[in-house]
């Protein structure tokens, strides 16, 4: 991938192959972090929500430790981190 980029990238004239190296490097890098950021935004907006299941999971820890809880839109929606979490809701 580096020495595709190398040929794209416009590089000064006086970078030696140790520069041209670097500048690829860091341009390959914000490229992987950028498409990371991307797949891990898409992926957020698939997840699961507490839309719909906040009602049940607040009955089953008011049935279960005879509290009231809200659960908040922060709360994880895997059920066993919420459950060990229920304490702190």
């Amino acid at each position: 991938m580096t020495d595709s980029l190398v040929e794209r990238l416009d590089l000064p004239d006086d970078a030696d192959d140790a520069e041209a190296a670097a500048i690829a490097a860091a341009v390959g890098a914000h490229i992987r972090d950028s498409e990371a950021a991307a797949a891990a935004e898409a992926a957020q907006s698939e997840t699961e929500s507490w839309q719909g299941n906040r009602w049940g999971f607040a009955g089953r820890v008011e049935s279960t430790q005879r509290r009231t809880v809200r659960v908040r839109d922060g709360t994880p929606t895997d059920a066993w981190s919420a459950a060990g979490r229920s304490e702190r809701l």
